[in-house]
C-alpha cells in the first residue's frame, strides 16, 4: 500500500484516493462478501474478504499519512475493545487472562455488551438523552438503520412488549397511508410510506427476524419464479404484450407450485 500511494513511482488512481472517495469501494466490498456468503460461494469469499481487508489497510494507509493512525493501532484497540467487551472470556481485563470459572448466559452476555458499549459512548463526552441514537451510523443501509435505533429505545424502555401491539401500530400506519393516498398528497404519501415500513421492521425485530435478510431472500425468490415466467414468455414465441396479467399470473403460480 506504500508503494502503491508512493509518489514517486506510485499509482495515479490510488495517489488520487481520499477517505471520502473509497467509501463507496468499501460499502460494494462489503456486499459483495455478504453475496458470496449467501451463494455459499466459498472460493470466491477467500478472494471478496481479500478485497475487503484491502480497504482496511487503504483507510490505515491514508492514516498513516496524516499521521492520524495507522495499521497497527487499528489493531491494537481493536484488540484492547474486544478484550474489554468480553470480561466473561478475560476476566482480569488483559489479553492472556484465565477463563471465567463460571459461564453466562446468552441473555446476560447480551446485557453485559451493551451496559459496556453504553460506557463507552458516556466516556465520548455525548451528554444528554439524544445520546442513545448519536452515534448509530447514519450511512447504514435504511432497514438496518432502523432495526438499530429500534433496539437503541428499546434498551431504555421505549418499545412494545407484545409483537400483536407492532401488528396494531401497521394497521394504523396502513390507514393513514390509505388516507394520504387519497389525498393525492405525494409528499404525506412517502411519509406515510416510511412509516409503515419503519413498522413493518419493527415487527420483524419483535419476531427475531432480520429485514436485510428477509428483503434479500424475496428478492431471490422473485428472481426465480419471474425466471419461470419470462422462460415460458419466451418458449411460447409470443411478446410480452401479448399476455395478460391474469395469464402471466398463471405461469407465476406454476412457479409456486414448483417450489421456486
Amino acid at each position: 500500500m506504500s508503494r502503491l500511494r508512493d509518489p514517486e513511482g506510485g499509482c495515479p488512481w490510488d495517489l488520487k484516493q481520499s477517505f471520502d472517495s473509497i467509501v463507496p469501494h468499501t460499502l460494494e466490498e462489503a456486499y459483495e462478501v455478504a453475496d458470496a456468503i449467501e451463494r455459499k460461494d466459498w472460493t470466491h469469499l477467500n478472494d471478496e474478504l481479500g478485497d475487503l481487508l484491502f480497504q482496511v489497510i487503504f483507510y490505515a494507509q491514508l492514516g498513516k499519512e496524516e499521521e492520524r493512525f495507522d495499521f497497527s493501532t487499528v489493531v491494537s484497540n481493536l484488540v484492547a475493545k474486544l478484550v474489554r467487551r468480553h470480561p466473561h472470556v478475560f476476566p482480569d481485563g488483559t489479553l492472556h487472562s484465565a477463563p471465567a470459572e463460571s459461564a453466562l448466559t446468552d441473555t446476560e452476555i447480551k446485557r453485559n455488551w451493551e451496559q459496556i458499549k453504553q460506557q463507552e459512548r458516556d466516556s465520548k463526552g455525548v451528554v444528554g438523552l439524544s445520546k442513545v441514537l448519536d452515534d448509530v451510523p447514519k450511512a447504514l443501509p435504511g432497514l438496518t438503520r432502523a432495526v438499530k435505533l429500534q433496539k437503541r429505545a428499546s434498551q431504555v424502555g421505549f418499545d412494545w412488549n407484545d409483537a400483536e401491539l407492532v401488528l396494531d401500530k401497521i394497521e394504523e400506519e396502513l390507514s393513514e397511508l390509505r388516507e394520504a393516498i387519497r389525498s393525492g398528497d405525494q409528499a404525506a404519501v412517502a411519509d406515510e410510506m416510511g412509516d409503515m415500513i419503519f413498522a413493518q421492521v419493527n415487527l420483524a425485530r419483535h419476531l427475531g427476524v432480520n429485514p436485510e435478510d428477509a428483503v434479500r431472500g424475496t428478492n431471490l425468490k422473485f428472481e426465480r419464479r419471474f425466471g419461470f415466467v419470462e422462460e415460458q414468455v419466451i418458449a411460447s414465441g409470443k411478446r410480452w404484450d401479448a399476455f395478460t396479467l391474469d395469464e402471466l399470473d398463471q405461469y407465476w403460480d406454476q412457479a409456486k407450485k414448483k417450489g421456486l
